[in-house]
């Protein structure tokens, strides 16, 4: 009895599973690196159509439907106009800016201190 009669009808074992796409000459993929995600999502935004960087690059296109779409998400936040979107650091601003007054007024204090004990 071989090896691969013991597995299920059409299956062999070692078998490459879909989710390991081969590049050519670089071997399985089996994790997209940041890098790897942000060039096949710069490639979409400059017009290239879904299904030609799919295959170009051996990725599923609601894969890369879904990294176009988080990338935008990370760029609209990224780029707002405002900042104060969270108030815990608008209050630390404003309490960063009290500290600073006090440490000028009692440094201007001990100077005056220092000239009358002269």
């Amino acid at each position: 009895m071989n090896e691969e009669s013991t597995h299920a009808a059409g299956e062999t074992k070692g078998a490459r599973r879909a989710s390991e796409v081969e590049p050519a000459a670089a071997g399985p993929v089996l994790r997209w690196s940041a890098r790897r995600k942000q060039e096949a999502v710069l490639r979409l935004l400059r017009g290239e159509p879904l299904d030609v960087v799919g295959r170009a690059m051996g990725v599923e296109t609601y894969r890369l439907d879904e990294w176009r779409s988080r990338a935008v998400a990370g760029m609209e936040s990224a780029l707002r106009e405002r900042g104060d979107d969270d108030p815990g650091a608008a209050h630390l601003r404003e309490a960063q800016r009290v500290i600073g007054e006090m440490t000028m007024q009692n440094e201007l204090l001990r100077d005056r201190i220092k000239k009358k004990n002269w």
